[in-house]
């Protein structure tokens, strides 16, 4: 038996989320409070009795109905309603809201707007704690609506592959919004899927809340046991709709009626009194210190300011300071290869690539790598060959085919004390895993107002020249430029592929780090000592003073094709590599511009709405007196990637395509 203190404790957090989320509903109701609301008024013995079951530094990850999670992870309801409210003096300073509430120091990993979204991110997490041997467990709950996502399956499945310490806590409502759970399902019980996934299946009543916390209990000390993740369906009901707009036409009042009977609070009170665990008197006291609370809770919030307007812009990176990094570390920090002067060699991307991983797995042991076939057989471009066999498969870890597990692994596991490099094999596959990267891991630190890192690597390859046809040949950075929290790297060379990595690796903000399939085996002299580039550095990769041309990636070198090309005709281009494109490097390129005066932009991607469209803007609106003539752009032609091998070579800009776009301009 739980001490009186606990008992007490579990009953005052019932009532407290139970008033809270009337006083919100009366509040959004009156317009003081805008946005979503999807209100937990019902359900507060799940909340309750898993977060009891589990010690105050383990983990929880949490729904877009998370007010009652936070709430019994320990949140206090002045900070909880300020955030509702949108004030600074939120959780998340008021960038999070009622659907991202997030509160890191009491260890609740957030809210999420997304159906199914926190699912992966508790994986990473569970990852994190067996790695690190902390003995933590995370709790991750979820409806039943989410348990009918890819998200889901790849989660469970990849957490069971693992046997990580995660409870599934899933809360079976009866209706993910207005479809019954018996129509959205083939089976009878959500639970019967734990199987599937090598876990055990446990049924208990939602509304009872030690039944909850006995089986979470259990399941924590399975976990901690390192026996693995359990799937826990607690049978509940929301007393109101999906949302506040919810009208509730697709129940009828007799259910309502019927499950309003069996009420938690009102279940447990009676349990108190009837075992001579509380008084009336003591849990009347209770009702008005909490009724007190919520009183307080919204003068406080309605008393806070405001943020700032140039809270807009803030927390969207880590701010980092190589120039630090330098000093402290010792690590050599350069902007290219002509400012290195002592010793190189020449290796491939590919081994650059390799040397980069090994040598940053070696520097901090909270790196480890997971993607697809990235162990034995080194991934398929081999860039991780021979890093399993030296650092094993805690550190270089192989997983199923899921990218959505493999991103939402690396959002989890980073905001809680790793440095994941995932590898995600083609860029054309990145949209399987959209949300976790888009989503949660470039929006997390932003949404929880600055108080998470997210040190995570996404490598990936992207471009054609292989015949592989539209699936496996796309040039798809253009998408991510328009992320804010994500930064885009493209390098062209051997010296920047391994630096640029390093940086990335060390970064504490989410990298999407794209090769190109292309130049695996291009060569070019590399130092063997350690050394890496900022992010977010352009470099001139060569001089000249009648067009600059931009170009990244394999158009890089195209580009200076061309200009050999140019050269012999009396043109001298100058050609800057811009090597990461979020954030891009504008005085860098304005520097060339204003000798220059005219631009070519060349990139692989699809002419529109391609990186080219970004840049070429940012030239017109910064630099439109210095410029002779329009900015011209190259790109691939508004059509999926054609696998015939001449229909391809000709569907991207080649250096022929380059020369003749220079010349156009220096004749105007």
């Amino acid at each position: 038996m739980e001490s009186k203190d606990k008992l007490i404790k579990m009953y005052r957090d019932m009532v407290r989320i139970r008033r809270f989320e009337e006083t919100v509903s009366d509040l959004f109701s009156q317009d003081r409070i805008r946005g979503t609301t999807h209100l937990y008024i019902g359900e507060e013995a799940v909340a309750v009795g898993a977060c009891n079951a589990i010690n105050p530094d383990d983990y929880i990850t949490s729904t877009h109905r998370g007010h009652g999670h936070c709430i019994a992870k320990g949140a206090t309801l002045d900070k909880m309603m300020a955030e509702l409210f949108g004030k600074i003096t939120g959780y998340c300073k008021g960038k999070g809201g009622s659907l991202h509430i997030a509160d890191l120091n009491a260890g609740n990993l957030g809210a999420n707007g997304i159906v199914g979204g926190g699912i992966p991110i508790a994986v990473g997490s569970g990852l994190t704690a067996k790695y690190k041997d902390t003995g933590k467990v995370t709790v991750c709950f979820f409806g039943d609506g989410a348990a009918n996502t890819g998200a889901f399956h790849e989660a469970l499945n990849l957490a069971g592959v693992w046997k990580l310490p995660v409870v599934f806590v899933c809360e079976n409502n009866l209706y993910a919004m207005s479809v019954p759970v018996k129509e959205a399902f083939p089976i009878q019980d959500i639970v019967e899927r734990a199987q599937s996934y090598g876990m055990p299946g446990v049924i208990v009543d939602g509304m009872d809340v030690l039944a909850v916390k006995e089986a979470v209990e259990e399941a924590a000390k399975r976990a901690r046991r390192g026996d693995g993740p359990t799937l826990i369906e607690c049978k509940t009901y929301r007393y109101l709709g999906h949302s506040k707009s919810d009208p509730r036409a697709y129940r009828t009042k007799e259910e309502e009626n019927q499950w309003k009977e069996r009420d938690a609070i009102k279940r447990y009170k009676k349990w108190l009194l009837d075992n001579g665990v509380a008084t009336e008197e003591e849990i009347k006291k209770i009702d008005e210190e909490v009724e007190k609370e919520v009183e307080e809770a919204v003068d406080f919030a309605e008393k806070s300011p405001y943020p700032p307007l140039e809270e807009i812009t803030k927390d969207v990176y880590v701010e980092e300071d190589f120039a630090e990094l330098e000093r402290k570390k010792g690590t050599k920090v350069v902007k290219g290869i002509t400012e290195w002067n002592g010793e190189v060699r020449t290796i491939t991307y590919r081994e650059a690539l390799n040397e980069a991983l090994r040598e940053e797995l070696k520097r901090d042991e909270n790196v480890v790598l997971l993607g697809e076939d990235i162990a034995l057989y080194g991934g398929a471009y081999g860039v991780t060959r021979g890093l399993w066999q030296e650092f094993g498969g805690e550190r270089v870890r192989n997983t199923p085919i899921s990218e959505a597990a493999i991103v939402g692994c690396c959002v989890g596991s980073s905001i809680t004390g790793l440095r994941p490099v995932g590898e995600i094999m083609y860029v054309d596959f990145v949209g399987l895993c959209m949300d976790q990267l888009v989503n949660q891991g470039a929006k997390i630190r932003y949404m929880f107002g600055g108080k998470a890192r997210v040190p995570m690597v996404i490598r990936t390859e992207g471009g054609c020249g292989r015949s592989s046809g539209a699936h496996h040949a796309q040039s798809l950075e253009a998408w991510f430029l328009h992320t804010p929290g994500l930064k885009v790297v493209m390098p062209a060379t051997p010296f920047d592929a391994k630096g640029l990595l390093k940086a990335a690796i060390r970064e504490d903000n989410p990298v999407l780090f794209i090769e190109h399939k292309m130049i695996y085996n291009s060569q070019g002299p590399v130092p063997p000592e350690e050394y890496i580039i900022p992010l977010g550095v352009a470099e001139v990769k060569r001089e000249g003073k009648d067009v600059t041309i931009i170009a990244y990636s394999r158009m890089l070198l195209f580009a200076l094709q061309a200009a050999e090309t140019l050269a012999q005709e009396g043109i001298e281009v100058e050609v800057i590599d811009p090597r990461t494109l979020s954030p891009l490097d504008m005085e860098t390129i304005a520097q060339s511009v204003r000798k220059t005066n005219r631009v070519v932009i060349v990139h692989e991607g699809c002419k529109t709405g391609g990186a080219g469209a970004e840049i070429g803007m940012k030239i017109q609106e910064e630099l439109f007196d210095y410029l002779d003539a329009p900015v011209v752009r190259l790109g691939a032609a508004d059509a999926p990637v054609p696998c015939s091998r001449y229909l391809e070579d000709n569907s991207i800009p080649r250096p022929e395509n380059i020369v003749e776009a220079v010349k156009s301009l220096v004749r105007r």
